[in-house]
């Protein structure tokens, strides 16, 4: 039967649309949709709708509704290349990410803003800084300067023998490409939405005015700092001075809260921060001008003069600002509920911690592996304190990690197994004869998801090593060497400290070759994209609200793309099933928020795995809060039903467990009807027909599964009769 004829037909058999949206799996539509042959409905090959193609005439879907799949999966990776960007853009991923995990409340909400964005800045800083160290301080300072390098590349050697300034100035053309990189990395390269989800294009905007103006001023610092040290002309003063005064407008900026957002600011802030890029610009073409022209001899030293105290107080700024963050959100915490889990309001802070030790760890090792490859750091030469201090506690504090890690899993396994074997006893009172391997594996696999609740501990214990391994790059503000303070205080022999520099060094290279590697394999291998895609995915539904120069929001399109189609959908059918699986959840939640009320009458919503109570509710809380998440089953009548199992290790339940032996939930209150709990296996004994009893599901969908279709039945009834809702 076409489209067209069930129009004419009015409400029946196909009267309701069931819309499929996946998770961070990436299916492929064939897949979501359970059929051999489907079609291109609507949308791109980015993102589209897709339905099945019947395979032979009279052919329809046995619970009476028509269904349809939106895949999105393309919106976040795209091309390899995009997915490759990873590597570069998730430190900066991840301090924008930080900003959205914010607790909720105004004041701390406005607070944690402005340290988020802060920290962002100075990882931008730090990121400008490293490629200085590489093209200034190891190529023109040492290994033009001096002849301890390994014979220089064929670009390179034609500075050979000139000017210390003119080799300066070319090679600071470097950095000034690195800024260049990021910045074309995080460029938005997919359609651009009709009506994007969060307007923040104007924000992103303002923000990499300020960071270019920033990264420009820090290295313009830099340049005039080596050439103030054989003494101050005008010209350095005064562009020390405007240099000087481009960092403290530009992070003046993104101090006063509200400044860059508000609407009546919104265009003073727009024009000042234009204008400090431009005043930017100008600075730093007259500062490569001066260096490069100023013919007066350089003091003679083994590094680039005054580079590594700069580097010192970007890093004594960072640790300042991650421990004033990490404070405000503690203190918000322990004034607030003490019994949440540790994850619930916290997440900023550590997700702050973990981009700043891998951006330290990346930027340190980006310096050390080029003086090795050079040759840079032989004789008397060593690679920056700063540097040192970062490399040997990023390898500290993972090796930490690690050992904690396995003590956290052995200490947790008998709890969770304690009360997988609660679950499974409630579930399976008298199992079948044989069926004891089955029982176990269920038991097994329960215990294993519930690890997912210990992964909050774990993060705040890894960002706690980290924070306390940062704060030892502050020991290079006092000239103290990592080799020289091991031998005073724990008396280890002279070259030893040289040894986990090496190792870390050589884990931060691995790390970095394992993300390289992931993101191959994530845009090629989908089962590998479905169990590390969740880190990519969830990075980047998150608009760029602190760091312009990370990933842009795929949900800016596919939200109002869903919402389009939905509002379609519902204008000639009489209503429409949204079915999410996974993360495919949290872009209906916020699909159906943005509803017309006319279309929200006809619409219902069938989630499953979904981690929107049990992971996003406490990790991002001022934005998907038990409160919204109400209002999301407010908005369509509590026409929603949500489907989970014990042995989902991501998804949950909503508003409550509703497990065998639990309280029966307020009949007052609708919400308490939302969740149920699916029992995996479904049996234990085999179903007729069968030689094997059902699998477990997990996590996977299970869109065929009867429980599953049993919900779409129910939920497809109160859409054709409103009273049953």
């Amino acid at each position: 039967m076409s489209e067209g004829s069930r129009r004419r037909d009015g409400p029946g058999r196909h009267d309701i649309v069931e819309l499929r949206v996946h998770g961070i799996s990436g299916a492929r539509p064939e897949r979501i949709l359970y059929r051999a042959h489907v079609r291109q409905v609507a949308g791109d090959p980015s993102g589209g709708f897709h339905r099945p193609v019947p395979e032979r005439l009279g052919d329809a879907d046995p619970d009476g509704v028509t269904v349809e799949a939106y895949r999105w999966g393309d919106l976040p990776s795209g091309t390899a290349g995009r997915t490759l960007s990873l590597v570069f853009l998730l430190p900066f991923m991840l301090s924008n990410v930080a900003v959205w995990m914010r607790p909720a409340g105004r004041r701390i909400g406005a607070g944690v803003t402005v340290l988020c964005r802060l920290l962002a800045l100075n990882l931008t800083a730090l990121y400008v800084l490293s490629t200085a160290g590489v093209a200034l301080d190891l190529l023109a300072w040492r290994c033009l300067g001096a002849a301890r390098c390994a014979a220089p590349s064929t670009g390179s050697a034609e500075l050979d023998g000139r000017q210390t300034g003119q080799r300066l100035a070319v090679l600071a053309l470097l950095p000034v490409a690195a800024v260049v990189l990021v910045r074309l990395l995080g460029t938005r390269r997919p359609r651009p939405p009709r009506h994007p989800l969060w307007a923040v294009e104007p924000l992103v905007g303002r923000l990499r005015a300020i960071h270019v103006a920033v990264a420009l001023a820090v290295l313009d610092l830099t340049l005039l700092t080596a050439r103030s040290s054989g003494g101050p002309t005008v010209w350095t003063t005064v562009l020390l001075a405007l240099s000087g005064a481009v960092l403290v407008v530009g992070v003046g900026l993104l101090a006063v809260p509200g400044l860059l957002d508000g609407a009546a600011t919104a265009g003073a802030a727009v024009r000042t921060a234009a204008t400090l890029r431009t005043v930017a610009y100008a600075a730093s073409v007259a500062t490569l001008a001066v260096v490069a022209l100023d013919g007066r001899d350089w003091p003679s030293s083994d590094a680039l003069p005054g580079y590594d105290r700069i580097v010192n107080w970007a890093a004594f700024g960072q640790m300042a600002l991650l421990v004033v963050l990490s404070g405000s959100v503690l203190w918000h915490h322990v004034r607030g509920d003490r019994r949440a889990p540790l994850p619930h309001g916290l997440g900023a802070a550590v997700i702050a911690a973990i981009a700043v030790g891998l951006s330290g760890a990346f930027f340190a090792d980006l310096v050390y592996q080029s003086g090795q490859l050079l040759d840079g750091y032989q004789g008397d030469g060593e690679p920056p304190l700063p540097y040192q201090w970062t490399i040997l506690a990023f390898f500290l504090h993972v090796s930490a990690a690690v050992v904690l890690g396995g003590a956290m899993t052995l200490t947790s396994r008998r709890p969770r197994w304690r009360a997988a074997r609660t679950i499974t006893a409630r579930d399976f009172p008298a199992p079948p004869p044989g069926a004891a391997q089955d029982l176990r594996m269920g038991t097994r696999a329960i215990a294993r998801a519930r690890f997912t609740e210990w992964w909050g501990t774990l993060a705040v214990a890894y960002a706690v090593l980290a924070t306390i391994g940062l704060a030892t790059s502050v020991l290079g503000l006092f000239g103290l060497e990592p080799d020289g303070l091991a031998w005073r205080l724990f008396g280890l022999p002279a070259g030893s400290v040289g040894v986990g520099l090496a190792v870390g060094s050589y884990l931060t290279a691995g790390v970095v070759f394992a993300l390289l590697l992931g993101g191959i394999l994530a845009y090629r291998t989908a089962w590998f994209r479905r169990h590390v895609g969740i880190l990519w995915d969830l990075g980047t539904f998150w608009p760029r609200a602190a760091h312009p120069f990370a990933p842009p929001s795929y949900a800016d399109r596919a939200v109002p793309e869903l919402v389009d189609r939905i509002t379609e959908l519902a204008g000639r059918h009489a209503g429409v099933l949204l079915c999410g699986h996974s993360h495919g959840s949290a872009l209906l939640a916020l699909a159906v928020l943005r509803l017309p009320s006319e279309v929200r009458a006809r619409v219902a919503l069938l989630t499953y795995g979904s981690p929107l109570g049990r992971l996003y509710a406490r990790l991002f809380p001022a934005y998907l809060n038990d409160e919204v998440l109400r209002e999301v089953g407010e908005r369509i009548g509590w026409r929603w039903l949500n489907l989970w199992r014990d042995t989902d290790p991501v998804g949950g339940w909503i508003f409550a467990a509703r497990r065998p032996g639990d309280p029966p939930p307020d009949t007052t209150d609708p919400a308490g009807r939302v969740d149920r709990r699916l029992r995996d296996p479904s049996d234990l004994a085999p179903a007729a027909g069968e030689r094997r009893p059902s699998p477990l599901r997990g996590h996977q969908p299970g869109e065929s599964d009867p429980e599953f279709r049993a919900a779409v039945r129910e939920l497809a009834g109160r859409l054709r009769d409103p009273g049953r809702s």
